[in-house]
């Protein structure tokens, strides 16, 4: 299952997944596309069985903020957006806890992990100047293995309380502890708390004030001190970057880090992703790139590939969503270049070419796209592909390729009279999909 993981239509961002049974959740805001502003009304829940993480099924709805066609809101003081939720376990009941922009935040309650949830609360404390005033901005929580329970939350600056466990909204009076992740450097704390334990060392992954990165910090304590370890990926790396929000996950005997992309030319519409990550024996987590794996191991180059799992987009080119079934690498201008991280290309070690094959959406416009491997600058260009202004079948003979490898299309115009700077900065075509043939 490649990056995005999820369908190509979903838009679930700040992803949070947790392993109940014999399935992976995720708990996450719900984006749409198009949209002017982050986030919904509402919260979906998608998970897939463990053994098989290419079959992802929606839930539906799990909590509403406001009235839909199908549903009742479930909250009565407030029509604010929904935004990054989080949901923990506890002697069988799953509770979700919710963040209602700008609003008090509270906590729902459902005997299954996939809801719906049911309200069971607003939070109650007894915090004098609490920092955001009851809302608990991008809520985490963490069950200890003793059954103590605690809640991390911050936005420019962070903060944690303990939960009663017999209420799971009530925080415990002197619990609440402010800057648990400094806002200074090394740390720079800017939102998204997750915490997660692994062994006896308490992690938390968040958000710093370089929007597009997930960092982390450790401790041998829930409460702290927190020591900065580094950063897990950044979304911006050679892509549109933004605000990135995530955690990490062990499904079988692999850490995967969970975290979301933009789409639609905006950061208001993103989509979530998977990287497989390390735990090293000292605690660190080496910082990975960004691909289109996803779930899996290598691409299949002989099977389609989508246009939209790319994960290098350099130039003005961005991947926007035409209609449900349509996504396309749009603006696409001379120089721009679109990377897919890994394929495997096999073993087959005879001599030859293959054909490469491409479907795009023809603009009016001639010219080239040129064929690499590995990167542009140090890699090895295996053949170029000729557009016209009106085909939307492209076809080319490149070079026979083995073993695994990055793949970068890069686009060039034919055009070489004269002209505007503007004019030779117009979209050559949108890119849908491709495939290679032996």
């Amino acid at each position: 299952m490649a990056n995005p993981y999820l369908p190509s239509w979903e838009y679930v961002p700040d992803g949070e997944p947790r392993v109940f049974g014999d399935r992976i959740y995720v708990y996450g805001s719900h984006d749409r596309a198009d949209s002017e502003s982050f986030c919904d009304h509402k919260l979906k829940v998608w998970s897939a069985p463990l053994n098989n993480l290419e079959e992802w099924v929606c839930h539906g709805d799990a909590f509403h903020s406001e009235s839909d066609r199908d549903h009742a809101s479930d909250v009565d003081w407030t029509d604010a957006y929904l935004y990054a939720p989080d949901v923990v376990e506890k002697e069988g009941k799953y509770y979700l806890y919710v963040y209602l922009v700008d609003a008090k935040g509270c906590v729902a309650v459902s005997d299954r992990p996939e809801g719906p949830f049911r309200l069971l609360s607003r939070y109650e404390y007894n915090i004098p100047d609490h920092y955001d005033n009851g809302t608990f901005i991008d809520p985490g929580v963490l069950v200890d293995d003793d059954g103590r329970v605690y809640l991390y939350c911050g936005y420019q600056g962070s903060y944690l309380c303990e939960i009663d466990p017999d209420t799971m909204y009530r925080v415990i009076d002197g619990s609440y502890q402010e800057n648990i992740i400094p806002v200074e450097e090394p740390f720079a704390f800017f939102e998204a708390c997750s915490p997660r334990k692994v062994g006896d060392t308490y992690y938390l992954i968040y958000s710093p004030q370089i929007g597009s990165r997930l960092a982390y910090a450790t401790s041998n304590s829930p409460t702290g001190p927190f020591t900065y370890r580094g950063y897990i990926i950044d979304n911006g790396v050679d892509f549109p970057g933004g605000n990135n929000h995530g955690s990490i996950c062990q499904i079988g005997d692999q850490w995967y880090i969970f975290y979301h992309r933009m789409t639609n030319g905006t950061i208001m519409s993103r989509r979530g992703c998977v990287e497989r990550i390390e735990i090293l024996p000292d605690g660190t987590i080496p910082t990975v790139e960004m691909t289109s794996l996803g779930f899996a191991s290598a691409l299949n180059p002989y099977r389609i590939t989508n246009a939209d799992t790319a994960c290098v987009l350099k130039g003005d080119c961005m991947i926007t969503e035409l209609d449900t079934f349509t996504r396309v690498i749009t603006n696409i201008t001379s120089g721009s270049v679109m990377g897919w991280k890994y394929f495997d290309f096999g073993e087959d070690d005879t001599q030859g070419t293959m054909v490469f094959e491409a479907n795009v959406l023809p603009r009016g416009c001639h010219g080239t796209i040129h064929v690499y491997i590995d990167s542009i600058e140090e890699g090895t260009e295996i053949g170029t592909v000729a557009f016209d202004r009106s085909s939307s079948l492209l076809r080319g003979v490149v070079r026979l390729v083995t073993g695994r490898h990055a793949l970068y299309l890069v686009a060039e115009a034919g055009y070489t009279g004269w002209a505007k700077e503007s004019f030779m900065k117009r979209p050559l075509f949108d890119l849908t999909a491709f495939v290679f043939r032996k």
